[in-house]
């Protein structure tokens, strides 16, 4: 059965290199990340400045309105930016995507319990849940280690290969989830990518 969060019960708070993250026990999270250069420097730096201006004045924690807005803002330009196609786009590549998809079963249900995932050309989304006391950053890191060892090591390259920081949401209902869910689903579809060009889990 799901873990929706509960807004009167102790959250876990930490941050990453710009945004703040949150874990409260089992509850789902639908987190996102992107390949290093999948996104420009003048993109980043306009948006940092925007997100430094809208952060002083909406303090944490946010109520639904402020995590809406900030979504709209700031979450779905990324988005749009990283289904643009922009970067390398290593993981069009079948055998690269294999690593990142083969790096997420490999704890399934012993650290973090997977309801689905989408590997996209330079960024990937994933709806899990963490199990016992496994820590949501250490999930995240342990994932975004392994894979990008790997993918070096495959391509021949060196250096970081996934920006530093992710993007996470706890999930808050049922209908959230389905939302979640949905954009996974749909995600390849919205960027208009061909089949072989990603990879989805379950596959539907």
């Amino acid at each position: 059965m799901e873990e929706f969060y509960n807004p009167y019960e102790p959250v876990d708070r930490f941050y990453g290199t710009n945004l703040p993250h949150w874990q409260q026990g089992k509850v789902m999270v639908f987190a996102t990340w992107r390949l290093a250069d999948s996104l420009s420097a003048g993109k980043l730096e306009q948006l940092r400045r925007e997100r430094k201006l809208w952060l002083l004045e909406n303090s944490q924690p946010w109520n639904e309105r402020q995590a809406n807005e900030y979504r709209e803002l700031f979450s779905r330009r990324i988005e749009s930016w990283l289904d643009a196609g922009q970067g390398s786009c290593c993981l069009r590549k079948a055998e690269l995507r294999q690593i990142v998809f083969d790096g997420f079963k490999h704890f399934d249900g012993q650290r973090y319990g997977l309801d689905s995932f989408v590997i996209m050309p330079n960024h990937v989304h994933v709806l899990f849940y963490p199990i016992a006391k496994h820590q949501m950053q250490k999930i995240l890191y342990s994932w975004k280690s392994f894979t990008a060892k790997q993918i070096n090591a495959a391509i021949g390259r060196k250096g970081p290969l996934w920006a530093e920081d992710y993007w996470d949401r706890l999930i808050r209902n049922s209908a959230h989830l389905e939302a979640c869910r949905r954009y996974i689903l749909r995600n390849p579809v919205k960027a208009n990518l061909r089949a072989g060009e990603y990879a989805l889990y379950p596959a539907r």
